[in-house]
């Protein structure tokens, strides 16, 4: 297919990347063994008996023999909420001299991109919230085209912060403001690597319950360096790790921590994957050096068991 310019100059870089990475990924979904998935961007509805015929899709009829009506946008069903979490601490890895290198917040940018695209081409509705220690911003849920494109723009503002500036994690916080201004069923979405202040466990739990309760549908994906955040695979010689939250620093060598270190985090993880499963939320894994594909596949089996 001939390559539209005038189109392509008229997209954001981010933009561009985020359709590359959804047609790569809808391509590669045809080639799997999830061929035949449904990932058709045209939505359809069945035909009501005595409506109009003139949004029926014929060639549909003609492969189904059954009577279906193309939607449009103000059929759109499903409002979708992008949470990212831009605290200091999704600034990892250090990304400063490293070409091609992708920490934390690149990589959840990349994939709320993508999603975003995905929306649009599906014509539901997206908002977008980042948070820190606080709310840092918060937009409506809409799906023109002029929405996406600033949705876009705020993403690219993400993508040029340092995280210099040691932002603390208030999840808990951030999870129960959203709850009470959603006022609508939706989807949430939260991109962050949940490490939050180990002794507010039970707040960030609630948070999460909080949001169920409000028959809002959730998908946490857990970002993380797995490597070397969950399974500590550092060489065997002196360290200085700093909190990047906090500016606190420890001298150490690696292998006196690795023991202790892997109990605490493993612990944490299992007790989170635990009280996500009681509360119906999906959790997903998502390890910034494994692609794409682990975010965008949960995301479409979810819309598809919901709408």
């Amino acid at each position: 297919m001939p390559v539209n310019y005038n189109e392509v100059q008229s997209l954001s870089h981010l933009e561009l990347l985020a359709r590359q990475v959804v047609e790569g990924f809808i391509t590669g979904l045809h080639k799997s063994p999830f061929h035949g998935f449904s990932v058709e961007f045209a939505e359809h509805r069945l035909y009501n008996t005595g409506e109009s015929t003139r949004h029926i899709d014929w060639k549909l009829f003609g492969r189904t023999d059954k009577l279906f009506v193309k939607r449009y946008e103000e059929e759109t069903n499903l409002r979708c909420h992008l949470v990212v979490d831009n605290s200091s601490s999704m600034h990892y890895p250090e990304t400063k001299n490293t070409k091609g290198l992708l920490n934390k917040i690149n990589f959840s940018v990349h994939c709320a991109a993508a999603l975003i695209y995905m929306m649009r081409q599906q014509r539901d509705a997206v908002g977008l919230t980042v948070f820190s220690d606080k709310i840092d911003l918060q937009t409506q849920v809409r799906s023109s085209s002029l929405h996406h494109k600033m949705l876009f723009a705020k993403l690219e503002e993400l993508l040029e912060d340092k995280g210099n500036d040691k932002r603390k994690t208030s999840t808990a916080a951030a999870i129960d403001f959203l709850a009470e201004s959603i006022h609508k069923r939706s989807l949430v979405v939260i991109f962050s690597d949940m490490f939050d202040n180990m002794n507010e466990q039970e707040k960030l739990f609630k948070s999460l319950q909080h949001l169920k309760h409000n028959k809002h549908e959730v998908i946490l994906f857990h970002v993380t360096d797995k490597k070397h955040e969950l399974d500590f695979k550092f060489e065997s010689r002196p360290y200085r790790f700093v909190d990047v939250e906090t500016g606190e620093e420890v001298k150490v060598h690696s292998h006196l921590v690795r023991e202790k270190y892997m109990e605490s985090i493993t612990a944490y993880k299992k007790m989170l994957m635990e009280k996500c499963a009681q509360y119906k939320i999906d959790f997903v894994e998502a390890d910034i050096n494994l692609g794409y594909q682990q975010v965008l596949l949960p995301y479409l089996l979810k819309r598809q068991k919901l709408y």
